[in-house]
């Protein structure tokens, strides 16, 4: 998202719109610590530039193009690996994130031989910068769930200069649908109306998902066109360390995460 045009003005919060952004954020440090040493292997190395559940390599999608010279924002960056990963190719990266717990682990992953990254602590859903800031904003599975998209894709759009391109990847509605909310468990039937998709209510955090042709409206409102849309498929022998076996075969039947490539117009 943006051009040069004035910043939005998102539509008045109530306390209902806003209380998923302090229920996220008590997950996050309350998970955070264990989050990263359950994946810290799988998310580092080559898999540092790599999308979703499968770590496909951004390599063999060719989602972000080439990098070098971009100003590039990272939406909800945990420990920054992509960012860091992306400044290695000569982008100028900037990592975001709302818990100040990933936040001290994107600076301890710097490690001793690389400076930290510009980070910044703020919600996704207003973002703390001018109006075409960035020709690059992506997203693997952080912010694009845990917040509203009516308020996060406006921001992006208004951060994007023109050309700009936005890429995110988060859970695809197939899964949002079969999935229950109480026991978090993916089922072979569907378990909730596809048209009332929005705010996806757990027993400890809130998610977001839209219908297909929400999503392609809202991202039409504010200036950005489709270029691809990749329905994850793993292949038979691919692995991955965030699911178990039972959630690997639905997998191969359904797409269970989506990547979205998007320009500002």
């Amino acid at each position: 998202m943006p051009s040069s045009a004035r910043r939005s003005h998102p539509r008045r919060r109530t306390a209902r719109t806003i209380d998923h952004v302090r229920q996220n954020l008590k997950l996050w440090e309350r998970v955070g610590r264990s989050y990263e040493r359950r994946h810290a292997r799988v998310l580092g190395g080559r898999g540092a530039e790599a999308w979703g559940m499968w770590r496909t390599p951004e390599r063999s999608l060719g989602l972000l193009g080439k990098v070098q010279g971009l100003d590039v924002l990272e939406l909800g960056c945990g420990a920054a690996r992509w960012s860091y990963a992306l400044r290695d190719r000569g982008a100028r990266p900037v990592g975001l994130d709302f818990s100040p717990t990933r936040l001290r682990q994107a600076r301890a992953s710097a490690g001793r031989r690389r400076a930290a990254l510009p980070l910044v602590r703020a919600n996704a859903e207003r973002l703390p910068f001018r109006a075409g800031t960035f020709d690059l904003v992506f997203c693997d599975w952080g912010a694009m769930t845990f917040c509203d998209p009516a308020q996060t894709v406006p921001e992006v759009s208004r951060v994007l200069r023109s050309g700009g391109r936005f890429v995110f990847s988060n859970s695809s509605p197939f899964r949002s649908v079969a999935q229950d909310r109480r026991t978090d468990r993916l089922t072979a039937r569907l378990r909730y109306p596809y048209f009332d998709l929005g705010r996806l209510e757990f027993h400890d955090e809130v998610n977001f998902q839209l219908p297909t042709g929400r999503w392609i409206d809202l991202f039409r409102a504010h200036g950005l066109a489709v270029e691809r849309l990749v329905e994850s498929r793993p292949s038979g022998s691919d692995r991955s360390g965030y699911l178990n076996p039972a959630e690997e075969r639905w997998a191969r039947r359904w797409p269970m995460e989506w990547i979205w490539q998007l320009r500002r117009d």
